[in-house]
């Protein structure tokens, strides 16, 4: 079993485990002279361990596993290269407790059974304490984690176990609350580069056989965005690079070589998934254009499924884009359409200008807070029957139940609008719809006062005899020839063609106020 890629969680063909109480790290291999650097220079001892100090401080729990003086189950959480893996190690070897290690990616419910009940029968004849490390713990299934609630409940075993996505979504919650949860922070570029210069100095890495030009140092440090293993693999292979070059110094071309893709802090199924894609809507949402691009650009680098970046613009074109521009679903729409149609990598440019139009464009939630204030009321008991007007009047026997009765043909009148309850009658007079002053939506703020003045059959205000010209269209906008709604800068104007008012009613002609 492999844990990270960099050491075997089980024993070498034909190397005995380590006896049980010895302090030997039953499951993992011993370092050689060729285990990779990152190996190599693993932390000997806990005052080694570097960009955890949030976790060292004296009587901290991770000092207490370490040192066994607690026998507390312990999750820890934190993104590649933090450390989880190397604490595993430190604990292996710190106490005289039987240490057993495993991965989440192969083993099962089995092997979990098995090392349960040795360590069971190990507590009941009087010998040493085991120490279960899982790796990956987030990849067990909700079956595989419920064979652990017992043993862990009683401590038949401590459990160790290492995940890089969210406990709080990966772990079930009866795991979760049997263990101390300690999250691990990425480390930042001072840590990286002191662990750097270490490597390159210390015995169990480079042992000052290369130097490291500043330059290649920042680029290391830069590309690795935290994760020190990455950072140690990259100085080993430009280190291999330099050797086969007879050069004693690792200038920053050999450093490119060694690595020019950098690290992505991101995972499509765990906690970075969320805030990545939280950081994207609320940038588009905040009218940045620029953050939006990079959220968007980082989710193409680490393999975002496209598709999921289309809903989501399809979603925030109503939520948040609304009615100030309703061209702006018609974008996200056709963006979504062109992922499917095209796909990557051409795509991205359609999601960049889909990301670009609604990042820029006038918002308001208008639409989303319409549609929760209508379904909370539905959901609270409010409504009654469908009005007997609207009632569906077009099979036999309808209109002997009155179906239909009483409706009023909006098309019949000049307006295009007439005065008629739509509503049930406990919600008379409710307004769901609060349009905002933002872009096209302008204009419909204009004119719905109106159209519900009329829907509803209520008086017009008495205009001032002094009112300006707002006013004098308001006015003018009542009067029976006159259409209902405007042109696309919010004045009335009269039809002169059959039918005109009604084209209006439903909101401003081609041009539009898209945009502010």
């Amino acid at each position: 079993m492999e844990s990270d890629a960099l050491f075997s969680l089980g024993e070498p063909a034909g190397a005995p485990s380590a006896p049980a109480g010895s302090g030997g790290v039953d499951g993992f291999t011993a370092v050689a002279a060729d285990s990779p650097l990152p190996v190599r220079m693993r932390p000997a001892s806990l005052d080694e361990l570097v960009g955890q100090d949030h976790l060292l401080a004296p009587g901290a729990p991770l000092r207490q596993l370490v040192s066994g003086g607690a026998p507390m189950s312990v999750i820890l959480w934190g993104p590649p290269g933090s450390g989880k893996t190397t604490i595993a190690h430190l604990v292996a070897r710190a106490t005289d407790r039987r240490f057993v290690a495993m991965s989440a990616l192969s083993a099962g419910v089995k092997d979990v059974r098995a090392v349960i009940d040795t360590a069971r029968r190990q507590r009941r004849s009087g010998g040493p304490q085991t120490v279960l490390f899982i790796d990956e713990v987030h990849r067990f299934s909700k079956t595989q984690q419920d064979s652990l609630l017992a043993a862990v409940e009683d401590r038949t075993v401590t459990l160790l176990a290492a995940t890089t996505e969210n406990p709080y979504f990966s772990v079930i919650s009866p795991l979760l609350s049997r263990c101390v949860l300690l999250t691990l922070q990425p480390l930042d570029d001072a840590a990286v580069r002191g662990l750097l210069r270490r490597a390159v100095a210390d015995q169990r890495g480079l042992a000052g056989a290369l130097a490291l030009e500043t330059d290649a140092e920042d680029h290391l440090v830069r590309l690795a965005g935290g994760d020190v293993r990455k950072a140690l693999t990259a100085l080993e292979a430009a280190a291999a690079s330099a050797t086969a070059l007879g050069t004693g110094r690792i200038d920053l071309a050999t450093a490119e070589q060694a690595v020019d893709v950098a690290a992505v802090r991101y995972d499509r199924a765990g906690d970075a998934h969320y805030d990545v894609t939280s950081a994207f809507i609320k940038s588009m949402r905040g009218s940045d254009v620029d953050a939006a691009l990079h959220w968007l650009a980082r989710m193409l680098v680490a393999g975002e499924d496209a598709r999921f970046i289309a809903r989501r613009l399809v979603i925030f074109a109503s939520e948040d884009v609304g009615m100030a521009d309703p061209g702006a679903l018609g974008v996200a729409t056709a963006a979504a359409h062109a992922v499917e149609y095209v796909g990557l990598p051409e795509a991205q440019l359609n999601l960049a200008q889909a990301v670009i139009h609604l990042a820029t464009a006038p918002k308001s939630n208008s639409a989303t807070t319409a549609i929760g204030a209508a379904i909370a009321d539905v959901r609270a008991g409010r409504g009654g029957p469908v009005p007997r007007g609207l009632r569906d009047a077009h099979y036999a026997g309808a209109k002997g139940l009155g179906h239909g009765t009483g409706y009023r043909y909006p098309h019949d009148d000049q307006r295009g609008v007439v005065t008629q309850q739509y509503v049930p009658d406990d919600l008379v007079g409710t307004d769901y719809y609060q349009p905002s002053q933002h872009g096209a939506e302008r204009a419909v703020a204009t004119r719905l006062p109106l159209l519900r003045r009329i829907v509803r059959g209520l008086p017009a205000p008495a205009a001032p005899a002094e009112a300006g010209p707002e006013g004098a269209a308001t006015e003018q906008s009542t009067r029976p020839v006159a259409p209902v709604g405007g042109d696309a800068s919010g004045n009335g104007r009269r039809s002169t063609g059959p039918g005109a008012g009604a084209a209006q009613v439903g909101g401003s002609n081609a041009a539009g106020e898209g945009q502010q």
